[in-house]
């Protein structure tokens, strides 16, 4: 938001300098982020002042050129050098001192002291174009006889500077939206230490002049519209708007259009209060009905687009239909032209929620939506209504033709706070007096309704849509009292936290400074999916997508069931920009939607799961001399997803494997399972999957269920046990095996049958040849054994591998060779 300092001091009587004032905006938590110059002129005619041509004759050396000599209201008249061949002696003129720096055609020049021809010159006689007034080149500007000499031109010509204050608002100061309410904040700040008053724009002189054009307005959906006024001006002239009005308005970075349109700018920016202009001609049957149309319902904005209504949009519509988007956006065919003699204000207070929906459902963003949205002040629209017709009869000679209307079905009540003493004071933590609460209160606008020597009664005003709370009240006497003024206390004061075990934000910063360590990148995906993805799908049904009311687009129409299409999309992007090898994990919500028909507690519809995600695609790492191209495998993300498992304490021995058959994510993978809980799915995602968003290569995915993983790691308990003392043995077999039986089996077959001895087995070899036949395969098996009181004997090392061949062979059908 800009705030233009000229325009603020409109409203208040200060003699701070612009950077004062930023500080204190600063300070009472209106942000100023920036600060620049505006300038109507660029360079704002520094160094150009008024002069009289004392002499004046033809140049010696050069026939178009003339030397005279200009009294500038230095000690001595200039000598200047001119091409003109209007100049002459008497004239009054505008000079370009030596050191001014001029703009022509967006190119800038300084002027110097030289010879020209021969013939000192100390500086120019302008032009129009060479001083930004215009764009004629033909000759010098001569001013009147009477202007004084010496004067600086920008005082002559009324040249505006200004510096204008770039404001970071933050959502819930919306009253604060304009220079009246800056100026307003402003004020609260410095009554703390000065006498100084605040000025409402002065609307004293408004008054009926006849009642020749009369609009009847009815409100049909009052919860939609609390408040609706306006008045009819007629016999406007649409014109360039006054050169005072246009310099309000480009001051703030808004370009004048006409004197009607800019006058609702001008004061929707002054007072913060939106306001619209209909052309009255255009407005069937002199009335505005403000309702809601039958969905689907076609309507035409200002820009030219047709839009499809919904039911839930209000709309402003006269005795035939639609003219404007109630709170957002006019319509096409009436709105202000060049032809529009006679014009409807309309100022009125409509339901934020209700802008807000119609706003995001368009796709639209208006300055008038911005401020409807978070809660206009309805104590202001009278104001702001009166304001503008009298800028309007000022500007576009226009007369006031109707009576105000005003239907206001039910006011709105100021709200009432309680506050506590004791409460302010613990929440500043400094005592500052009752008397120093009370004239922050005062200074606010906020009345005391009721004291006693607990608290204060309050009633808030209407623009103060942000207090609601007694938080909110000592929230605003803290930032007008000084943030700075409450000293740091010399005490430290700490308690005891507990924290529920396990802790889950240190569990998620492990497993990520794990990932991260091995070469992963973080991705934070959209909530918001095309549910579009769970066409046709199984694993995600796409009825089960909870559905966003008011999508922003239609990609982003409901929320996520899975990580794996915002991973496929962030895989998509990356391949396309030249970065396809990649490792990258996320955390975050899924949202499921369960049919309404099984159950009766809305509440129980809707579910929320953590899950992570890993995904694995192109080169393991870069390649060098000393590290070969490798590709991304499915046993490197099986080990990324297994080590994340036992650094969590989950005993993946005590886990069940499965294949995922018939899975509609994965072409081959794996899911883990303790009883009935999934902890993890990993495999290679399907082809068709991957098409669907351009993905040539494989692409490697594991879906960790974080809820049931934290509620098996709730029952891990950290042990610890003194290192061995006795060696490790290790024997190897060699098993030959039919091609169904899996590693997995093989595993827990061995730790059932020794859980003694045997520590770890590691798979170092698997072939499949011309050697064995086509439905077998071999695998070549180490096994690690120790006791860990005693050194292993040989017989206890073969007795132990020949229990263990056994098994093998006569539950695995095994082949020992």
């Amino acid at each position: 938001m800009k705030i233009s300092y000229n325009w603020l001091k409109d409203y208040i009587d200060i003699d701070l300098t612009p950077d004062d004032i930023a500080r204190i905006l600063t300070d009472i938590g209106l942000e100023v982020e920036g600060i620049e110059k505006y300038e109507q002129i660029k360079g704002g005619m520094r160094g150009l002042v008024i002069g009289k041509v004392l002499t004046c004759e033809k140049h010696p050396n050069a026939d178009k050129l003339s030397v005279a000599t200009v009294d500038a209201g230095t000690e001595e008249p200039l000598h200047i050098v001119c091409g003109a061949p209007n100049v002459a002696a008497g004239q009054k003129v505008v000079v370009a001192t030596v050191g001014t720096e001029l703009y022509v055609n967006e190119r800038s020049f300084t002027i110097k002291k030289a010879k020209i021809r021969g013939e000192l010159s100390e500086g120019m006689i302008c032009a129009e174009d060479e001083i930004g007034l215009g764009s004629g080149h033909e000759g010098i500007i001569v001013l009147d006889d009477d202007v004084k000499v010496g004067i600086p031109a920008a005082e002559y010509f009324q040249i505006v500077t200004d510096t204008v204050f770039e404001i970071g608002l933050t959502p819930n100061r919306i009253d604060s939206a304009s220079h009246f309410g800056t100026a307003r904040d402003l004020a609260a700040f410095l009554k703390q230490t000065r006498d100084i008053r605040i000025d409402m724009p002065n609307t004293g002189n408004f008054h009926i002049e006849n009642n020749s054009y009369p609009v009847d307005v009815i409100i049909e959906n009052p919860e939609a519209c609390n408040r609706y006024a306006g008045v009819t001006v007629k016999g406007v002239t649409i014109k360039p708007s006054p050169q005072w009005l246009q310099n309000r308005l480009r001051s703030i970075g808004l370009n004048p259009i006409n004197n009607v349109v800019d006058i609702t700018n001008f004061v929707l920016h002054e007072l913060g209060q939106p306001l619209h202009a209909f052309d009255a001609d255009r407005l069937k049957g002199s009335k505005i009905i403000v309702k809601n149309l039958p969905q689907g319902t076609k309507f035409v904005t200002l820009d030219e687009t047709e839009r499809e209504l919904s039911a839930d949009d209000l709309m402003i519509c006269d005795g035939e239909g639609p003219v404007a988007i109630a709170g957002v956006f006019g319509g096409l065919h009436s709105g202000v032209t060049s032809e529009t003699k006679n014009v409807f204000i309309e100022s009125a207070y409509f339901n934020p929620v209700s802008v807000r929906r119609t706003a995001r459902l368009h796709g639209l963003s208006t300055d008038a939506s911005f401020r409807f949205e978070r809660g206009v002040d309805p104590e202001m629209i009278l104001a702001a209504l009166k304001r503008a017709a009298l800028l309007m009869k000022e500007t576009a000679c226009g007369e006031i033709a109707s009576e105000i209307v005003d239907v206001y079905p039910v006011p709105v009540n100021p709200a009432t706070v309680k506050v506590s003493f004791a409460n302010i004071t613990r929440l500043i933590g400094k005592d500052i007096g009752t008397d120093r609460i009370r004239k922050i209160l005062l200074a606010l606008e906020m009345k005391i309704v009721e004291e006693n020597e607990a608290g204060l009664t309050l009633n808030i005003p209407a623009y103060r849509v942000d207090v609601n709370r007694e938080a909110d009240v000592i929230e605003d006497i803290l930032r007008i009292y000084g943030y700075n003024n409450v000293e740091i206390s010399e005490k430290l004061n700490s308690h005891i936290s507990y924290v529920t075990k396990p802790d889950r934000e240190k569990l998620v910063n492990i497993v990520s400074d794990y990932l991260t360590n091995n070469g992963f990148n973080e991705i934070m995906s959209n909530s918001l999916t095309n549910t579009g993805y769970y066409d046709e799908m199984q694993s995600f049904r796409k009825e089960n997508t909870v559905k966003i009311l008011n999508p922003i687009s239609v990609d982003l129409d409901g929320m996520r069931q899975t990580l794996l299409f915002g991973g496929l999309e962030a895989i998509a992007y990356n391949t396309n920009r030249k970065n396809a090898d990649l490792k990258l994990y996320e955390l975050g919500n899924c949202y499921f939607y369960q049919d309404k028909n099984k159950i009766s507690d809305p509440l129980d519809k809707y579910d929320e799961e953590m899950h992570m995600a890993l995904f694995l695609t192109g080169l393991r790492q870069e390649p060098n001399w000393a590290n070969p191209e490798k590709e991304s495998t499915f046993f490197l993300l099986k080990a990324f997803t297994e080590n994340i498992l036992k650094r969590l304490g989950i005993e993946i021995n005590g886990i069940e494997k499965r294949t995922t058959e018939k899975s509609d994510i994965f072409e081959d993978g794996i899911a883990y399972n303790s009883g009935k809980h999934l902890l993890a799915e990993i495999g290679i995602v399907k082809k068709r999957i991957c098409s669907q968003f351009d993905i040539d290569a494989e692409v490697y995915y594991a879906d960790l269920d974080w809820e049931n993983i934290i509620l098996h790691t709730k029952d891990h308990r950290i042990s610890y046990q003194s290192l061995p003392k006795f060696p490790e043995v290790k024997r190897d077999l060699s098993l030959l095996l039919d091609r169904q039986i899996t590693y997995d089996r093989i595993e827990k077959l061995a730790f059932d049958t020794e859980r003694k001895l045997l520590k770890r087995i590691n798979l170092f070899d698997v072939y499949f040849g011309e050697k064995i036949a086509n439905d077998k395969k071999s695998y070549a098996v180490s096994f690690i054994l120790q006791d860990e009181n005693k050194t292993l004997t040989d017989r206890e090392i073969d007795k132990t591998m020949d229990k263990l061949a056994r098994v093998f062979t006569e539950q695995l059908k095994a082949v020992i060779r």
